[in-house]
This record gives C-alpha cells, sequence and structure tokens, in this order.
C-alpha cells in the first residue's frame, strides 16, 4: 500500500511491524512475514542509519524500536496507522497477536 511513497514492500511491513508490536528483531520480522533475513536486516540497518530506527541489545539478540527522538516520529506513525487501517482483517489481528515463549531463568 505505501510501496509507492516508501520505495519497497519489505520496508513498509518492517515499520508496520515495529508500528504494532513497539519492537523486534530482524528474524522475529521474518518469519512472521516468511520474508528472507537478508532483506529484512538491509531494510533494519537503512533505517537505523537513517536515524529512523535504534536498535539495542536484550541478551544476544539485536532489538529495534523507533527513535522517540526522529523529528518526523509523529507524522510517520500516523502514515503507517492509516495504512494500517486498510489490511485485511486476518492481517491485522496476525500482527497484534504477539506470542513469545517465557524463558526459564537460570
Amino acid at each position: 500500500m505505501l510501496e509507492p511513497i516508501l520505495g519497497s514492500e519489505v520496508l513498509e511491513k518492517v515499520l508496520l511491524f515495529l508500528l504494532v508490536r513497539q519492537k523486534g528483531y530482524g528474524r522475529e520480522i521474518a518469519a512472521h512475514f516468511n520474508i528472507d533475513i537478508n532483506q529484512i536486516q538491509k531494510q533494519l540497518k537503512k533505517l537505523e542509519e537513517g536515524g529512523v530506527v535504534v536498535s539495542f541489545l536484550e541478551g544476544r539478540t539485536r532489538l529495534f524500536q523507533f527513535n522517540p527522538s526522529y523529528i518526523f516520529l509523529p507524522e510517520l506513525k500516523i502514515l503507517l496507522q492509516k495504512a494500517f487501517e486498510f489490511y485485511s482483517t486476518e492481517e491485522i489481528e496476525r500482527l497484534k497477536m504477539n506470542r513469545r515463549r517465557p524463558v526459564r531463568t537460570g
């Protein structure tokens, strides 16, 4: 839907994933959309270099989230939310469902 503006369908999916789930890692995003991990990592790198997202380590996993100090973040989120409303009900529910297995301590 936003591919003509963003230039990439993969980029749109990465941004929508981060909009809905607030944070995520490359392999998780790739598995959710059934896209090659290399394409996802390329987009995440591009977004991080542009200051749109920031990454941090949680254990050994590099997580990405929107950069709260990105100057156009409110406008970007409004645009993404508007596009998200036009997705199918199944895709909306699938994106909102956040199943993560609990990790045993020790």
